[in-house]
């Protein structure tokens, strides 16, 4: 883990400077068209700001962190199912990462990311089939798992760059 913040105040700057980062980058993507023309698959690029937020400042704000961003982007660019399937998705990411990230050294971060997109992409498939009621949506699952562990791993890589720039300015 880097060197926390000298004071609350920087803290609580830099938690807010990344939420800001997150539900910016969450808000980009969501103007961006799919990749692949089936529903669920998406970049998960707002996960690179999680994953920092994690290294940088510990489990609890990065809680904090993807709490915030979740609530304001489904007020800023969702409805109350949108609400629901990245709540979901983003608390079994979430658990995780808490786990990974003690067992599974840094510099394989990707690996981290991997897992906790397909975790995501789980969470969010378990809560659509409890709103829609219909569990044949599990024929995606293995199309999600995949697109999880591709967009993971990239979303992992960009990360632990952004974590080693983050660090070389501190110094």
């Amino acid at each position: 883990m880097a060197e926390p913040p000298r004071s609350g105040t920087q803290k609580l700057t830099l938690m807010a400077l990344l939420t800001a980062m997150a539900l910016g980058i969450f808000m980009l993507e969501a103007q961006l068209p799919s990749p692949v023309p089936i529903p669920g698959v998406k970049l998960g690029l707002a996960n690179i700001i999680t994953l920092t937020a994690m290294l940088l400042l510990g489990r609890k704000e990065a809680g904090a962190v993807l709490a915030v961003r979740i609530l304001m982007s489904a007020m800023f660019a969702g409805s109350p199912s949108t609400l629901i399937f990245s709540a979901v998705g983003g608390t079994f990411a979430y658990l995780v990462m808490c786990v990974l990230t003690a067992l599974i050294p840094e510099k394989r971060l990707w690996v981290t990311s991997a897992i906790a997109a397909v975790a995501h992409n789980a969470g969010q498939l378990l809560a659509s089939i409890w709103v829609v009621k219909t569990p044949t949506l599990w024929v995606y699952a293995p199309i999600l798992a995949v697109s999880g562990l591709i967009t993971g791993v990239f979303t992992g890589l960009a990360a632990m760059y952004l974590i080693r720039a983050l660090r070389r300015l501190r110094r």
